[in-house]
């Protein structure tokens, strides 16, 4: 079985051009399969059935693995038993009947833009590490890319004379800046020479060692930082989102910051009008004389 994920691995990689996060995320899910399947003693994809892959869905269950890691799993699941179907390896499909549990999709968690520039001054900028960090949280603001397309940021990405930036793993693109992340960014720059060892030098963010910020290294300094406003609960994205919700409240049309975040479906965009629907009416109701 584990040739054919590589198999399909390599498929995805080569034809489907999926992204990194993408084909991790495909070839964990899977080798928990695999794993799963063999002490089951079903080392051969032919002799998987149906009743197998309840059990394996029930075994993730019982892990508490959330709704949406246990679709993850099983959309994972069903696009190898597909793939092996399309090159004949198998001829029945035993995860036709298999249906992903029910996830209920939450609201997107969207800053107020006070507390948003809160978070913007808890840089120490007379500190290197705060002049790098101020870059970061600034670039994150002003264009609203995922922590992902932040920290496998090249230098070689960032126009600073015209102010934007190009990004996307799949999907390349061009995100606008303003002044006050550029101004950062060029702070940023004088001292990332000499200040940061410079072993991965083409990558923008380095940590001290030198090497590219990780997720997990940039979530850790985003939640000191949300820690110091007061803020218990913040996510990856949480940025993101509400660099969204602000342009559309703002006045942005949904078309230029469905570009901007690069979504493939405006439909997926559409998650913010309802926070700016939700803001105007707050405010109507908060101001006008007759509400």
């Amino acid at each position: 079985m584990e040739q054919y994920i590589n198999d399909f691995i390599s498929y995805l990689q080569e034809v489907k051009n999926a992204s990194k996060n993408t084909l991790q995320a495909y070839q964990n899910d899977l080798r928990k399969l695999q794993l799963f399947l063999e002490k089951q003693n079903i080392s051969s994809v032919v002799k998987i059935s149906e009743t197998n892959l309840n059990s394996y869905v029930l075994s993730l269950e019982k892990e508490g693995l959330a709704p949406a890691s246990v679709s993850r799993n099983i959309a994972a699941m069903k696009a190898l038993l597909l793939y092996l179907i399309k090159h004949q390896v198998i001829t029945e499909d035993p995860s036709e009947r298999i249906k992903p549990p029910k996830v209920q999709k939450k609201s997107p968690q969207i800053l107020k833009t006070d507390l948003v520039n809160q978070l913007l001054l808890q840089p120490d900028t007379s500190t290197k590490k705060g002049i790098r960090d101020l870059a970061m949280l600034e670039l994150l603001y002003a264009t609203g890319i995922k922590v992902t397309e932040l920290i496998t940021l090249k230098l070689k990405d960032v126009n600073l004379s015209a102010r934007y930036i190009t990004c996307g793993d799949r999907r390349e693109r061009n995100v606008p800046f303003g002044k006050s992340a550029k101004s950062a960014i060029s702070s940023y720059l004088e001292i990332r020479e000499e200040s940061f060892n410079k072993k991965q030098k083409e990558f923008l963010f380095l940590n001290t060692s030198g090497e590219p910020l990780t997720r997990q290294g940039l979530w850790k300094i985003l939640k000191a930082y949300a820690k110091l406003v007061g803020m218990t609960e913040i996510n990856p994205n949480s940025i993101r989102h509400s660099f969204a919700a602000h342009l559309i409240e703002n006045g942005a049309d949904l078309s230029s910051v469905q570009e901007f975040l690069g979504h493939a479906d405006i439909t997926t965009t559409q998650l913010y009008l309802t926070h700016s629907f939700k803001n105007s009416r707050e405010v109507y109701m908060n101001t006008h004389p007759r509400a």
